[in-house]
């Protein structure tokens, strides 16, 4: 479960309020459709957000015409220029929850994954939003390296679970971590574990062992 409260409330909040990176406001929304722990939260949030703008003062709204085509075209990724093109329907990819399709594409065995470790594999989908996304994937019983964040990094459980210095994270459940954590995370015996990862700064390992794979993980 999620042990950052204060984290995981701003990132609810940023997720109401439209204003996360792309692929934290696509990490958020899987995080809702595979969880209710939090759907009353953000649904109440976005209450007292449509209330505040029923109060604000109207302005002038800046290329009304492509606005307009978009919202009722039902295409809302017309309305993130930072929004990428999937084309992907939800019954190709089983596996990959509706709000990440447009990032990850196609379903997970489809993906080029590439070896980091022994048991660690990974598949980046580039920088978006000035945050970098990636599906991680660790053999059952598998310890990741210890390291720490120069930044910010959000991680959704897809699939199995792992433990950390913080806690024990699900299928659904988000965990935080920056600057101020140096973990070790390790997957769950009896099932290997999937994760959306989205990272704002650079990784460091800190451990002897990670350290010396370092070279090998850029």
């Amino acid at each position: 479960m999620e042990k950052n409260v204060t984290g995981m409330d701003e990132l609810l909040a940023g997720y109401a309020a439209g204003s996360l990176s792309y692929p934290a406001q696509a990490l958020v929304g899987a995080h809702l459709e595979m969880s209710d722990r939090n759907r009353g939260y953000v649904s109440s949030l976005e209450t007292l957000a449509g209330v505040g703008l029923d109060d604000a003062a109207p302005i002038d709204l800046s290329n009304r015409d492509a606005a307009l085509s978009a919202i009722f075209s039902g295409d809302d990724t017309l309305l993130n220029d930072n929004a990428p093109l999937s084309g992907v329907h939800s019954e190709d990819a089983s596996d990959v929850p509706e709000s990440l399709l447009s990032i990850v594409g196609t379903s997970m065995d489809k993906l080029p994954w590439k070896t980091l470790l022994p048991g660690v594999k990974e598949c980046k989908f580039g920088e978006i939003d000035g945050c970098v996304s990636s599906l991680l994937w660790v053999r059952a019983g598998r310890a990741m390296p210890s390291h720490t964040h120069h930044g910010t990094e959000l991680t959704l459980v897809l699939k199995g679970g792992f433990r950390d210095e913080d806690g024990h994270y699900v299928s659904g459940d988000v965990a935080f971590a920056d600057g101020d954590v140096d973990h070790k995370p390790i997957a769950d015996e009896g099932e290997d574990c999937i994760c959306f990862a989205v990272t704002a700064g650079r990784l460091e390992l800190t451990g002897p062992v990670g350290r010396w794979f370092a070279p090998f993980m850029r």
